[in-house]
């Protein structure tokens, strides 16, 4: 499974990498004209846009962060929460600020840019953190891919409630979707690799 998060993560990168240079093109602009046409107005799923909110994956995050010391006292794993939600954001505005990209109407008061969009990325992020953490305690194969299935599908919509609301275009979402997975498979690799020194280190 892990192997399978890798080359996803992979990947996620190169699509990333192509969205960021080709999103301005006709093919792009039809599909995102599309998109918007096909959920603009679903008020239940603009609705779901609050369920990555800023203050909603703050909390979520230090929610995790608590438990993780709490009742693991596992720091590293503070870390990686740290690293995909808190420095997460912190690429998403460095991003932003790069591409520079409007959103399609300011009717709704944000001026920030929409690319890539934090709400897809940020719902990535932590719910496939949440995900990750939660898998850890399962044993059933199955029970693990519902898990993970649920965090895809709840990122999904999410990320489909910007379009619903008007507030970003399909690619800004793609473009959050991937750039979110990649960050997470890369924390996660960091993650195993220091996990397993750590064990060898403490095997007499």
């Amino acid at each position: 499974m892990k192997r399978l998060l890798y080359l996803l993560g992979i990947i996620a990168l190169i699509g990333f990498i192509g969205i960021g240079s080709t999103f301005e093109n006709a093919a792009f602009e039809e599909l995102d004209r599309q998109a918007a046409e096909l959920f603009g107005g679903i008020g239940w799923l603009d609705s779901l846009s609050l369920l990555a909110d800023e203050a909603v994956v703050f909390i979520v995050g230090m929610a995790m962060m608590l438990y993780l010391w709490l009742h693991r006292r596992d720091y590293r794993g503070m870390l990686f929460v740290f690293l995909t939600i808190g420095a997460g954001r912190a690429l998403n505005q460095g991003l932003k600020n790069l591409f520079e990209r409007q959103r399609p109407d300011l009717l709704h008061g944000l001026e920030s840019y929409g690319f890539p969009s934090w709400h897809a990325m940020g719902a990535v992020l932590y719910l496939f953190t949440a995900a990750y953490f939660i898998i850890g305690s399962l044993v059933s194969r199955t029970a693990k891919w519902l898990v993970w299935l649920a965090a895809a599908g709840l990122s999904i919509v999410i990320g489909l409630s910007r379009i619903a609301g008007g507030e970003q275009y399909f690619s800004d979402i793609l473009a959050g979707w991937t750039s979110g997975f990649a960050l997470f498979a890369a924390v996660v690799f960091w993650y195993e690799i220091r996990e397993r020194s750590f064990k060898r280190n403490r095997t007499p």
